[in-house]
């Protein structure tokens, strides 16, 4: 399943929900009772669809936690997430999709790209650049390659150096839960679910939005 290579771990078809589905009920209980909010804001109802070629982040993370909000209906939700952060991320080809309900209309799916250029080049300066960015993820599919991972770390242990990513600012998770870090990792072939995104610096190059009738042009279909 793992393998070192080159001073890191390689994990083959990396899938990770750090709260198992069969525990979802029981966390979302304890998560909102310890006010454990992964997002600092109140999230929408709408989960979103992020593809991408290439991830290089830096000082990544990975812990538990909940994020709330209302759906569509305007119903309270809670809803169990792994927020991965990186000090930097550097991404190649990024595609991200949401799906909403118009009336009248149907579904229509909101497309956004960035980064595309980078998938021949190779350039640094047409990869999309991140600095200081959590993710708060519901489902991961990926390679990855990881340098000086530590896993099983106390969520609350998770600055591995001075100044470095920890627990999301203005956010909330038991400190004493599962976590894990590495000083490098490397994600290709990407395709996730997440409820939100924040960082402190987001640089999209050759940024394209469009919208679409139906749900074919989402990054990726179920």
């Amino acid at each position: 399943m793992s393998s070192q290579v080159r001073g890191g771990t390689r994990w083959k078809r990396f899938a990770v929900v750090m709260v198992p589905s069969l525990a979802a009920t029981a966390a979302i209980g304890v998560g909102l009772a310890q006010g454990a909010l992964a997002a600092s804001f109140a999230i929408s109802g709408q989960e979103f669809k992020v593809t991408t070629d290439k991830l290089e982040g830096t000082e990544f993370v990975q812990y538990g936690s909940v994020d709330q909000g209302k759906d569509l209906e305007g119903k309270p939700f809670a809803a169990p997430v792994a927020v991965s952060g990186f000090d930097t991320a550097k991404i190649t080809n990024m595609c991200q999709s949401v799906v909403t309900p118009v009336l009248g209309l149907g579904d229509i799916t909101l497309r956004l790209e960035a980064g595309k250029a980078a998938a021949k080049s190779g350039a640094d300066a047409d990869k999309v650049q991140a600095k200081d960015i959590y993710l708060d993820v519901s489902y991961l599919d990926a390679d990855a390659e990881f340098k000086r991972i530590d896993i099983g770390v106390a969520a609350g242990g998770l600055p591995k150096y001075d100044g470095g990513q920890g627990i999301q600012p203005n956010t909330k998770a038991n400190p004493n839960g599962f976590a894990q870090r590495a000083d490098e990792v490397v994600l290709t072939n990407v395709k996730q679910k997440a409820w939100a995104t924040t960082a402190a610096t987001f640089k999209l190059p050759d940024l394209k939005l469009s919208l679409h009738r139906g749900t074919e042009k989402e990054c990726f279909q179920d």
